[in-house]
């Protein structure tokens, strides 16, 4: 049953707004950290949007800190390796 008092109808209102901005910051985070992902080695400058991506959302309690810290980790990872002569 949805609250009908003044307040209950306001934090509604919040609730939406909140999670959709939340909606769109996760959905940009997966999308940094796909273009990170392909872009491998070759791409530090599409690793550093993604690690400061995820660290602003952590930081905002959009994901959870740890996270966000393993996927920079996997992130991290990856690049090492794509790094390194095979």
């Amino acid at each position: 049953m949805a609250k009908r008092t003044k307040s209950g109808l306001k934090r509604k209102r919040q609730t939406v707004k909140r999670t959709a901005r939340n909606q769109a910051v996760r959905t940009e985070l997966k999308t940094l950290i796909k273009k990170a992902r392909e872009a491998g080695a070759s791409g530090p400058d599409e690793l550093r949007a993604a690690v400061r991506a995820l660290d602003s959302a952590a930081h905002k309690g959009i994901v959870h800190r740890n996270t966000a810290a393993r996927k920079k980790s996997r992130l991290m990872k990856r690049f090492a390796h794509a790094g390194a002569p095979a």
